[in-house]
């Protein structure tokens, strides 16, 4: 049997100084964890569990599968998961040069690994910074000042940075002069938070906030608070421990996110004891929609929201839904403004 594929991820830890972001890892798809009675696979680093990127271990689900779930015959990865093919490929024939060659192979691709990973890293860190600066940036800086002597590489390291960037984040690497390779630093799925909550020296905080509304939205119109911390410690999220991207996250769910609008945390109706349930909030149904959220499933997996059939209805639904009320809201507008009128012209006439 042929060896397991070796595939990359972006596993986030706090380094000794308070703005060490990232080291990219490598793991081996034999290497998996036992998965959460949830539809979120496991993890064993702290960022965001989704299940492999590459199209060709995608299964197509059935209709009770979660869009993040994985395939019993898939194993659990982490965030920004790509091929280490592009650059840790091994020809037959330097496997046939001898025993001297080979020894010295994995010396060299480590060193090789070590060097993209370092990259991976630096890039990321450059990126939040712009993102809490609010500038651009271009390919060229990029490459000038960080990428440096890995410029053969950049598609690589710019495609897991972007990838870490949305799914730890919440923020996406959106490219806005193609001419120019120009990017700008966005919140994901649309929201107008900068997910920084008054720390303008922490880091975005909106990944968390993503991965509880896409939770909410596979589970109907509300997600229980215990399912929800299940899915939050399997990447390392603990209430009531403090986490060096997060924070205090109970703080950050219960209270920050509710009072900016985004959750609704309410307690469940007649339960006793009391238990409690995660609901979208009044600016998340705003800013945002459940077909943007299937999309952005979809993407992660690797599939077309279509592959989905559930949710996709789901999503349609909401489409209507808010298609009706913006006709609504306009005909509500429109018999309004032609009623002041008619009262103005009223007003306006004086019989002699």
């Amino acid at each position: 049997m042929p060896p397991a594929p070796k595939r990359r991820r972006c596993v986030l830890e706090e380094g000794h100084e308070a703005q060490s972001v990232a080291v990219a890892v490598e793991e081996d798809d034999s290497s998996s964890s036992s998965t959460s009675s949830s539809s979120f696979p496991s993890s064993s680093s702290s960022c965001y569990p989704l299940i492999s990127s590459t199209p060709e271990d995608v299964n197509t689900p059935s209709p009770s599968q979660s869009p993040l779930s994985a395939s019993p015959s898939s194993p659990p990865t982490a965030v920004a998961s790509a091929p280490l093919s592009q650059y840790e490929d091994v020809s037959s024939s330097q496997k046939e040069e001898g025993p001297s060659t080979s020894q010295a192979l994995p010396d060299a691709e480590s060193s090789h690994r070590n060097g993209i990973d370092d990259k991976v890293a630096a890039l990321l860190e450059f990126l939040l910074l712009k993102y809490r600066t609010k500038e651009p940036t271009t390919k060229e800086e990029m490459l000038n000042m960080v990428i440096k002597d890995c410029q053969d590489h950049f598609p690589v390291i710019f495609s897991e940075v972007s990838e870490c960037m949305q799914l730890v984040f919440g923020v996406d690497v959106k490219e806005v002069e193609p001419r120019e390779h120009t990017y700008i630093l966005v919140t994901t799925l649309g929201l107008t938070c900068d997910g920084m909550l008054g720390d303008e020296q922490g880091f975005p905080k909106t990944g968390i906030l993503i991965l509880i509304l896409s939770l909410i939205f596979m589970e109907g119109k509300c997600a229980p608070e215990e399912q929800v911390w299940e899915v939050l410690n399997v990447i390392g999220v603990y209430a009531g421990m403090e986490h060096f991207i997060y924070g205090e996250p109970r703080e950050l769910i219960t209270k920050a996110w509710v009072q900016e609008g985004y959750l609704e945390y309410r307690q469940v109706p007649d339960s006793d004891p009391a238990r409690y349930e995660f609901l979208w909030g009044p600016r998340a149904h705003a800013e945002t929609s459940k077909m943007s959220v299937l999309e952005f499933l979809a993407n992660i997996n690797g599939s077309d929201p279509r592959s989905f059939p559930l949710w996709y209805e789901e999503a349609l639904r909401d489409q209507e839904e808010r298609a009706q009320s913006a006709v609504a809201s306009t005909d509500d507008t429109t018999a309004m403004a032609s009623t002041s009128a008619g009262a103005m012209s009223s007003s306006s006439f004086c019989p002699e």
